[in-house]
């Protein structure tokens, strides 16, 4: 029943109070209740990565699993045009070393190769266009996180752009964050 003018309100057919009770202690077996002890690891990790509680436990909810690495855009690097990341970007991912893997996706006509330079990431790869087909960039960010041996639902996306917050759903990625949680200003 959704015909013109079902505003999609509660369902007025038998058993409607018993889908509700259902439903509600489903929902409520879905969110166990942790240990403390594993509460308090939890946020230690968010701590070590530099990620607000709320955030890191949304991500891990969502995906399954912890964060494993990090897809940083040129764009959320605010690299510009250039192969130089700048300062503050680099102490920030060099915090990172040994907790999480860095990889970045580098927009044409810089080489990403050349961006690892530096070595405050860990790997890089050619960031899809906007002329890329949705099947050629799920293919390009896999292979970022294939050349690092990192699992698709254990890496995170920090975007800048609308068209990078897309890149973790095309590419089955764990979550995305926006540039300013990872480099708060």
């Amino acid at each position: 029943m959704g015909g013109i003018g079902h505003n999609r309100g509660p369902s007025l057919a038998p058993g409607a109070g018993f889908r509700k009770v259902a439903w509600t202690k489903a929902r409520a077996a879905l969110m166990p209740l942790l240990p403390l002890e594993v509460v308090r690891l939890r946020v230690k990790r968010a701590e070590r990565l530099g990620l607000p509680y709320k955030t890191y436990a949304t991500i891990r909810a969502v995906s399954g699993r912890d964060i494993i690495g990090f897809l940083f855009s040129d764009n959320a690097l605010d690299m510009g045009r250039g192969v130089v990341i700048p300062a503050q970007a680099q102490d920030r991912l060099r915090a990172l070393d040994g907790i999480a893997t860095r990889l970045a996706a580098i927009h044409a006509p810089v080489d990403p190769a050349l961006v690892l330079a530096d070595r405050a990431l860990d790997g890089a790869g050619r960031a899809p266009g906007l002329d890329t087909s949705w099947r050629a960039a799920r293919a390009d960010l896999r292979a970022i996180a294939q050349g690092a041996a990192v699992p698709f639902d254990g890496l995170v996306v920090v975007a800048a752009t609308m068209l990078e917050r897309n890149w973790s759903a095309t590419a089955g990625f764990g979550g995305t964050i926006p540039r300013e949680v990872m480099f708060p200003v």
